[in-house]
C-alpha cells in the first residue's frame, strides 16, 4: 500500500507550518491591532481560501480565525456609526444667530 504524504498540500506543496496546535490558538486569541489590520488579514484569508491550496485543517483554521475578524470588524463599524451619530446629534442643533445671514 503506497504511503500517504499528510504533510503536502493537494499541489504537491509542502504545507505551511502552524506551529501546531499551540500556534493556531495563539492566532485565534491574537487580537486585531485595528480595523485596517483586521480587514487585511481577513482578505488574505480570503485569498487563500479561494485559491484552493490550504490542506483541511488550515482551511477549518483559516476559516476560524476569520469569523473571528469578521465579528471584530463588524464590532469597530458599529461603534463607529454610533460616534457618528453622537457627533451628528451634537452638530445638528441650531446655533445661536444661524439665521442671520448678515
Amino acid at each position: 500500500m503506497p504511503k500517504i504524504d499528510n504533510d503536502r498540500t493537494s499541489s504537491g506543496n509542502p504545507a505551511q507550518p502552524s506551529g501546531g496546535a499551540a500556534g493556531a490558538a495563539a492566532a485565534m486569541e491574537t487580537p486585531p491591532t485595528s480595523f485596517e489590520a483586521a480587514l487585511a488579514e481577513l482578505e488574505a484569508i480570503v485569498t487563500s481560501m479561494e485559491g484552493g491550496e490550504l490542506a483541511l485543517e488550515q482551511s477549518l483554521s483559516a476559516y476560524a480565525r476569520g469569523a473571528l475578524l469578521l465579528q471584530y470588524c463588524q464590532s469597530a463599524l458599529k461603534d463607529a456609526q454610533q460616534k457618528v451619530k453622537v457627533l451628528e446629534a451634537g452638530m445638528l442643533q441650531d446655533l445661536p444667530g444661524a439665521d442671520d445671514n448678515g
